[in-house]
């Protein structure tokens, strides 16, 4: 567990597993080496100034589409192309073994992007886990926003899967982790009044269909 121990504060590691099998989702103030928050940071950022984000949609497949209405946020994979990256992804895999040991959820890779939010770019309330496709099991979001204030709006609001009422409201400060089910828990982002980056990723079983292996995206 040495790469997530360099990444990850450690004691807040056995709250996460704790918190997932009570509550079904854990965030965690500090919880990440601020130094590589701003290394990732720096690295979207210039992203969105290189006009290199893609407009994020929803859905997949055939059932893919752009909807600004729904969603507001420019995205880029993750594909190991920088130190950076590869750093987080390692502690991710880490973290990956971690889980499987502990509760024998079978996850089988892990997938990520930037997500870069505009002033006034939200997403509504939604489930990550798409419609008769249960393979993203768990969600992850890494906040990468220094210096953020009371009023810069951007929070992820958590909703109770049995009521649907609010839970938790979560100011994407650099450094904060947080992750949930990803067919259980709703969850939505407010609102942003300054650009707003963070790393969204899932943890996935494999899911083949007809032998077909399928796809991470």
């Amino acid at each position: 567990m040495n790469d997530a121990a360099s990444v990850f504060d450690r004691q807040a590691m056995a709250r996460l597993v704790d918190h997932l099998v009570k509550d079904g989702w854990f965030v965690g103030e500090n919880f990440l080496n601020l130094e590589l928050c701003q290394a990732l940071r720096t690295e979207v950022e210039t992203l969105a100034c290189k006009d290199a984000l893609d407009a994020a949609g929803i859905g997949r497949g055939r059932q893919h589409s752009l909807r600004r209405d729904i969603r507001g946020d420019n995205i880029h994979w993750l594909d190991h192309g920088s130190q950076a990256q590869r750093r987080y992804l390692s502690a991710m895999a880490a973290l990956q073994h971690q889980l499987n040991t502990e509760l024998y959820l079978g996850l089988f890779e892990f997938e990520a992007h930037f997500a870069h939010y505009p002033p006034g770019a939200f997403y509504k309330a939604h489930l990550d886990s798409f419609e008769g496709r249960s393979n993203r099991i768990i969600s992850t979001v890494t906040y990468l926003n220094s210096h953020w204030r009371p009023g810069d709006g951007g929070e992820m609001l958590i909703f109770d899967p049995n009521t649907q009422q609010e839970i938790a409201r979560i100011p994407p400060k650099s450094g904060t982790f947080t992750c949930f089910l990803s067919e259980k828990i709703l969850h939505e982002v407010l609102p942003t009044q300054q650009p707003r980056a963070s790393i969204a990723g899932w943890f996935r079983r494999n899911a083949s269909l007809g032998g077909l292996v399928d796809p991470p995206r």
